[in-house]
């Protein structure tokens, strides 16, 4: 099924970092498992092929022992500039997984990731969420979540201010 009428999630934000810091934060698996979790969840696992036909595989721990676990397939790459991929939940195992509070939550997501220069001397990031051949259920579910994304990717994007403030000291 096509998912191309339905308005993409759309989220952008102004970082005070250079664009290169930015695109080197959320590359390596070493400074996403500082950053890309929501709160209070740690990550448990980070499994990083970053090139166009690579993954990146990983898991989440939360309150009560939660764990979620993750998987993005690269599409595209350009240095310092977009990424696009597939999201999808996933097993331990890096298999297809489902969503653990939302089981009719689309299987995956096609997401493009940018960043541009701000005038300030900044970093504009860009994040652009839309279900990949969904169902109509799956569809009506990311259309109902769009609050609560707005919220979870608020604080996902604190815990990266906060990261990049400690690395320029």
């Amino acid at each position: 099924m096509s998912n191309t009428a339905l308005s993409p999630f759309v989220i952008s934000r102004e970082f005070r970092a250079p664009r290169a810091l930015l695109w080197q934060v959320q590359t390596q698996a070493q400074h996403l498992q500082h950053w890309l979790s929501p709160e209070g969840f740690h990550t448990i696992h980070a499994d990083m092929d970053f090139r166009v036909g690579g993954r990146y595989h990983y898991g989440l721990e939360g309150p009560n022992g939660l764990q979620m676990w993750g998987l993005q397939q690269f599409l595209e790459i350009v240095p310092e500039r977009k990424i696009v991929h597939l999201q999808s939940f996933s097993t331990p195992e890096g298999g297809l997984g489902r969503h653990p509070m939302a089981p009719t939550w689309p299987a995956y997501m096609h997401v493009t990731a940018t960043w541009e220069d701000s005038a300030n001397g900044g970093t504009i990031h860009t994040i652009s969420w839309q279900p990949h051949e969904s169902d109509d259920v799956g569809i009506a579910t990311f259309d109902g979540a769009r609050e609560g994304m707005n919220a979870g990717f608020a604080g996902t994007f604190a815990k990266l201010d906060a990261y990049l403030v400690k690395l320029q000291g």
